[in-house]
């Protein structure tokens, strides 16, 4: 990606809220800072700007989006970003000279993250994450201050990392593995502060239950292409391993995992993938096909989508502050549960 300016910028955030809609609870965590945005009357209309917008849990976020922006009766704009970093500060830019009153975004690289928020500010329009974040003095979220993040919506990287951990870590005991013989592999794109947050705590939550395992961090780029490319390599210089446990950020790079692995001639029954989202993993399971990945946490792109919208609103309309984040639910499902769960698979 492209290098982008790094000016310093105040983020348009609120004082201390503990929210809890009907779909979430906050993190009750303060934000601070100069807000320069205020009550709308009249017409509200937002615009929601995502990364990787074909990809299945970012569909499902617009779909909720949409849906509650039309339920609260608001105009909403959504645009893919790809992977375009510069797109991205081209489309908030476009944003402001729509008139939109607020702006959601998902940026495919933190690093645009101090020009989004001047460019913002500047338009005196709203701004919230959604997923990722982004600092207003840097590009690096995780090198930031907290009261210099952007109010974010998403998911508990650690709650959910957690999760992932402590399932990987039972379906080892189930297996009778010995750590000699297995190896984790821990796939995420690693400048993205939300996967590495979500890959240590999977990796802290397994050891607790069963230390001794070494992990493999691999490099990705997110995607089930990309991280089968690049797990693909590390199954190859590690020959001699018998079991493999793959974790990641999301699904993607679960399922890439396991497919390398599958392709490698490993069997299922040396494989346990646990995935991060379930709209991949479930495909897996909609034959009698054994496979390797033998769970995964559920986290419903529409839940944040409709959360996301709901506070801008909160925000605009009744002038209620963002919470410093605010996070949706989820659920770990499995071939035995996941069409009781409500996912839908495509």
């Amino acid at each position: 990606m492209p290098t982008t300016s790094r000016r310093h910028a105040a983020a348009a955030t609120g004082l201390l809220l503990t929210l809890c809609l009907s779909t979430a609870c906050s993190s009750g965590k303060e934000t601070s800072g100069e807000d320069s945005v205020g009550k709308v009357d009249g017409k509200i209309s937002l615009t929601y700007l995502q990364k990787q917008g074909d990809q299945e849990y970012f569909v499902g976020e617009a779909a909720g989006a949409r849906a509650k922006a039309k339920e609260l009766g608001i105009g909403l704009k959504v645009v893919n970003l790809g992977n375009d970093a510069n797109k991205t500060v081209s489309e908030v830019q476009s944003a402001v000279a729509q008139k939109s009153k607020g702006v959601i975004i998902v940026v495919p690289d933190p690093a645009v993250g101090p020009q989004v928020v001047q460019t913002a500010k500047d338009g005196k329009v709203a701004l919230l994450t959604s997923d990722d974040q982004i600092c207003t003095t840097g590009p690096d979220p995780a090198a930031c201050g907290q009261d210099d993040l952007v109010p974010r919506i998403g998911f508990s990287g650690a709650q959910m990392g957690g999760e992932v951990g402590k399932r990987a870590a039972e379906e080892y005991g189930k297996a009778g593995w010995k750590a000699a013989d297995t190896r984790v592999i821990s796939a995420w794109k690693q400048d993205v502060t939300v996967c590495g947050d979500r890959v240590r705590a999977a990796k802290k939550a397994f050891d607790a239950v069963v230390p001794g395992v070494k992990t493999i961090n691999v490099p990705t780029d997110n995607t089930p292409t990309g991280a089968q490319d690049r797990i693909a390599a590390t199954i190859t210089a590690n020959a001699h391993v018998k079991n493999w446990v793959v974790w990641g950020c999301n699904d993607e790079n679960a399922m890439g995992g396991v497919t390398a692995l599958q392709n490698a001639g490993i069997g299922p029954d040396h494989v346990i993938g646990v995935g991060l989202g379930a709209y991949l993993a479930c495909k897996e399971w909609q034959s009698d096909k054994k496979s390797g990945m033998k769970a995964a946490l559920f986290i419903n792109g529409k839940d944040v989508g409709a959360l996301a919208v709901q506070t801008m609103y909160d925000k605009l309309k009744n002038g209620k502050d963002f919470p410093r984040e605010a996070f949706a639910p989820t659920s770990m499902v499995d071939r035995s549960t996941w069409k009781k769960s409500g996912l839908a698979c495509g």
